[in-house]
């Protein structure tokens, strides 16, 4: 566990306030929630919650299968994080941040195709070029991620971009059962 030197004050209501330098380094943003766990050592552990952590092993065998048969990289995120990927790129992005540019995809409840190369960043350290289709995951009016079909080397058209929005579609009801 790493020190950060804060310490904060239980307020008569049981609050603490989470410092606004970790929450914007954590991106945690206001009205998001924290899931509670106490560790081995009864340290009191906070993370954020996120519904797509109850289906990230389905997710990546959902992108697998697919993957055997398109052959085009598959991503599905939760709000902060790549939870499944296949293809090329699944190990170097697998669990990591997703960039600013997918969640602004989120924000605006993104569906869409790029069928012309275009520059894209899935995660914030590294620019792509290629086509894609991008569809977000709505479970009960929210949304908790996106999926995303990329290709560098073929073209993602429009038979990818209905599997992209049936995938997401699919994971949606999933997650409100």
């Amino acid at each position: 566990m790493k020190a950060t030197g804060v310490v904060r004050r239980i307020d008569e209501l049981g609050r603490i306030v989470i410092p606004k330098e970790i929450r914007k380094t954590l991106r945690i943003k206001e009205g998001e929630n924290l899931e509670i766990f106490i560790d081995d050592k009864e340290n009191i552990v906070l993370k954020k919650y996120s519904t797509m952590n109850k289906i990230e092993d389905f997710a990546q065998e959902l992108t697998d299968s697919i993957y055997a048969f398109f052959k085009h990289n598959i991503i599905i995120t939760d709000n902060d994080t790549i939870i499944a990927a296949s293809g090329k790129y699944k190990k170097k992005y697998l669990n990591k941040s997703i960039s600013s540019y997918l969640e602004s995809a989120l924000l605006n409840r993104e569906k869409s195709i790029e069928k012309y190369n275009k520059k894209i960043n899935i995660i914030e350290e590294e620019v792509l070029e290629g086509t894609y289709a991008i569809s977000t995951i709505i479970s009960n009016g929210d949304v908790v991620g996106l999926v995303i079909i990329f290709d560098n080397e073929a073209v993602i058209d429009d038979q990818e971009f209905q599997i992209c929005q049936i995938i997401s579609n699919f994971l949606g009801k999933h997650l409100e059962d």
